[in-house]
């Protein structure tokens, strides 16, 4: 959609992400945000806090799964997404206007703590990506995790055979896989 407003707010989360599924299946996870600016006040020489704001997300999907496992309350955040208004009226009556960040993308803060990232199956084909087919298969980051995967089927470096299925063989490890790109099994050499 053109003109949307996309930001990115850094702050903590202010309870666990809640993880509900629509009647149709699709997970949707709604969070808090708390992002507090700090400043350095010189008449005082000290570092102050500045007013908190409290930004609501939702998160769609796969995403909002792996947020509901992965984050926790006061979890430091960085979250980018689109920015919404939401109009309705309270209980007296008074027309109101909300607004929510309808999250794309987020991921723990890693200024003063460290992560590790485990990487999900994709549970479906994909497309996307560079070279990634609209079915099964897709490209560099998309849903076959195959650097020139084909429309109908994987392909390309690094690929399993049939697409995004399963986890990717260790190029530099053992006997090559048989999918395309460098490694079949006629040429167990790197490109490079």
């Amino acid at each position: 959609m053109a003109n949307e407003t996309i930001i990115t707010v850094v702050g903590n989360l202010t309870a666990d992400p809640e993880l509900r599924f629509t009647p149709s299946g699709a997970a949707v996870s709604n969070f808090v945000i708390a992002s507090t600016p700090r400043y350095f006040d010189r008449q005082a020489n000290e570092f102050k806090d500045g007013e908190t704001l409290f930004v609501r997300c939702s998160l769609w999907r796969e995403a909002a799964e792996n947020a509901a496992e992965s984050l926790t309350k006061g979890t430091r955040v960085i979250a980018q997404g689109r920015l919404k208004a939401r109009s309705f009226q309270d209980k007296e009556g008074n027309n109101r206007t909300s607004w929510e960040l309808d999250v794309d993308e987020i991921g723990p803060s890693l200024r003063f703590a460290t992560a590790q990232v485990n990487r999900q199956g994709r549970s479906g084909g994909g497309g996307g990506g560079f070279g990634g087919g609209p079915q099964q298969g897709g490209g560099f980051g998309g849903g076959g995790d195959s650097f020139g995967g084909g429309a109908q089927q994987g392909g390309g470096w690094g690929s399993n055979p049939g697409g995004g299925q399963g986890q990717q063989p260790d190029p530099w490890g053992g006997q090559p896989s048989s999918g395309g790109g460098w490694d079949t099994p006629n040429n167990d050499e790197p490109p490079f």
